[in-house]
């Protein structure tokens, strides 16, 4: 990812020396001189979420230390913000102690994609440059459609678009206005004790007749939380089914769960890596490194 947005900015990455200690401590160092520069680091918080933290913060302080002017993370996964708040007594709220540690060590700006909850920015006491994916995931769709006709699964007359649950109420709205086909929202229920998944029937009239249908959701972890979906939609008269997805939060199962599922396509962006033993032949990715890169430009283009 960093190497494609410093392409799209026109500049080169400056490289960090890491060293891995026998025990697995890192020590970073910073080998250009950043002094007085604006400075962008770049790393998703996804598996291995407490490693990748450790080391944004360790480059943050490198670069605070040797004088940086101004400091950007640009976290495109968020890790741990689903841990937005007490779900039973006694828990911690490691979303607020995540934020605390990055405004203690020193960024300036933080970007992230597709937040989990719309209020998450507010949490913050620097700015926060909260993108999506969406608009890459529609001009995708939508150029797919122009140049494929019927074996698409997308047809504007046809398609109806799912939110899995009511917290993405933003999201699909952007989508629908992005695609210009209409929505349903789901009640999404989950055993705080087993996390398992149900949903309460909805009316198959509101689908008016549609056969295609397009999820949309934040992140797929496990693929459980779709798969009852898929279920409710097929046996209401959906023919063809498709996924999007910002966040490919893939655990070891999912992939195969995904590409035996009915789907028809799984689009999910570039915010996570995913290596090649996760990637599968109804899985198509998406860049957001020209989105990240116009943000960064915004954000700097008056200092």
């Amino acid at each position: 990812m960093a190497e494609k947005v410093a392409e799209k900015l026109g500049i080169e990455l400056s490289p960090v020396e890491t060293h891995v200690f026998p025990d697995g401590e890192k020590r970073i160092r910073i080998t250009e001189s950043v002094v007085d520069e604006i400075t962008v680091v770049i790393q998703s918080a996804n598996t291995p979420v407490d490693q990748n933290y450790m080391e944004l913060f360790f480059i943050v302080d490198a670069l605070k230390r040797n004088g940086a002017r101004k400091v950007i993370a640009v976290v495109p996964y968020f890790g741990y913000q689903r841990q937005d708040h007490v779900f039973r007594d006694g828990e911690a709220v490691s979303l607020e102690v995540m934020i605390k540690m990055i405004e203690s060590v020193g960024v300036d700006h933080f970007v992230s994609f597709d937040l989990h909850s719309v209020k998450i920015p507010e949490l913050f006491t620097i700015p926060v440059s909260h993108l999506s994916a969406l608009p890459v995931f529609a001009e995708k769709i939508l150029g797919q459609s122009q140049e494929t006709d019927s074996e698409l699964f997308f047809d504007r007359s046809e398609t109806m678009l799912i939110s899995p649950d009511k917290g993405g109420l933003r999201g699909i709205r952007l989508f629908s206005e992005l695609l210009g086909v209409p929505y349903i929202m789901l009640n999404k229920q989950r055993d705080m004790l087993t996390g398992a998944v149900s949903y309460e029937e909805f009316n198959g009239n509101l689908l008016n007749g549609r056969t295609r249908a397009i999820i949309l959701d934040d992140m797929i972890s496990s693929g459980s939380t779709i798969m009852p979906v898929i279920d409710m939609l097929l046996k209401h008269g959906m023919t063809e089914i498709a996924v999007c997805a910002t966040h490919a939060a893939f655990s070891e199962n999912a992939p195969y769960l995904l590409q035996n599922s009915p789907l028809s396509a799984i689009y999910i962006a570039d915010t996570v890596k995913v290596s090649k033993a996760k990637r599968f032949e109804k899985l198509e990715i998406v860049s957001v490194a020209a989105e990240i890169a116009r943000e960064l430009y915004e954000i700097t283009k008056s200092d």
